[in-house]
């Protein structure tokens, strides 16, 4: 059983049910409101999970009701959260997605308590990153606590994967050239590289810049028509996405990360079958509305 950490972010999720996204000064009516659980450190961490890895979680909740209630779920997924603490100033994190018809979403964030995750808190669970087959971050938690760990990580030969995502200019070159397998989509690629990835072209180009920045694996998530991956040797592929009905897109990005890092063998050598499988498990995600409801688990994902 692969043994997966995750540092991330905690948000209750607000979903907002509309026909289309408003145009700038327009009121509009929503058809449908819902509150469920989300922050994509969670999501990620949920979907290793419920792929069958064994996952700790690194993160910080506020002193309120909704602590409580993402507690209770971590348990039900048999989450490890020795490592989740909290936070006497800031409340739990929160999410207010904007979500269409078409499944598209557009997510308004209040980092809460996610911000106040410190490299003390990373100190204090260096013993679970050394002991990992994987660390996973996001953009949803303070860059040095991140730079913190995935320092831990590399010192103990364990695999980081960064999911640059809010997407974020200037990324510190430190934690880049920590970085073994960065996975943005194509707004974070552009944000990250200053090219937008509108074709296959423009992706290679996208990643040759990733990689100069001292990144071995770069894998490109473009929705519903799949992802691309990019290696250092300059070999590089596409994996086509499953053909669905998308409801909502939410935590399909998240979906991909948890289950690509409970697959992947520790020498890479299995990358695009890792890579299909998560595609897969996005594709049931992306068919049922909310986020950590809609990910699902490992004897759900057949070919």
């Amino acid at each position: 059983m692969k043994k997966i950490v995750v540092l991330g972010s905690i948000n209750i999720d607000t979903i907002l049910n509309i026909e289309r996204l408003p145009l700038p000064g327009e009121t509009m009516a929503m058809h449908d409101r819902s509150i469920a659980g989300g922050g994509k450190g969670a999501n990620q961490a949920i979907a290793a999970a419920r792929a069958g890895s064994e996952t700790s979680f690194i993160a910080k909740i506020g002193k309120d009701h909704a602590a409580d209630f993402m507690m209770d779920t971590f348990k039900n997924d048999g989450l490890n959260i020795d490592h989740v603490t909290i936070d006497d100033k800031a409340g739990t994190g929160k999410a207010y997605i904007l979500l269409d018809e078409h499944g598209q979403n557009s997510i308004l964030i209040y980092g809460g308590a996610n911000q106040a995750v410190t490299t003390k808190d990373i100190d204090d669970a260096a013993n679970a990153i050394s002991e990992a087959d994987c660390l996973i971050a996001q953009f949803e938690v303070p860059i040095p606590a991140i730079t913190e760990a995935f320092k831990i990580a590399k010192e103990n030969n364990v695999l980081t994967i960064l999911n640059p995502a809010p997407a974020k200019q200037d990324i510190p070159a430190e934690l880049l050239k920590l970085t073994d397998i960065i996975a943005p989509n194509e707004t974070e690629a552009e944000a990250i590289t200053g090219i937008k990835v509108v074709d296959e072209a423009s992706m290679i180009a996208a990643a040759d810049k990733m990689h100069e920045m001292g990144i071995e694996i770069v894998l490109i998530t473009v929705g519903s028509k799949g992802s691309f991956y990019s290696l250092e040797d300059h070999s590089y592929g596409f994996v086509d996405a499953f053909k669905v009905k998308a409801v909502d897109t939410t935590a399909a990005g998240d979906t991909f990360i948890g289950y690509l890092a409970s697959q992947l063998n520790k020498d890479l050598d299995n990358l695009v079958g890792a890579m299909r499988f998560a595609n897969k498990a996005s594709s049931i995600t992306v068919q049922e509305k909310g986020a950590q409801n809609s990910i699902p688990y490992h004897n759900q994902v057949e070919f």
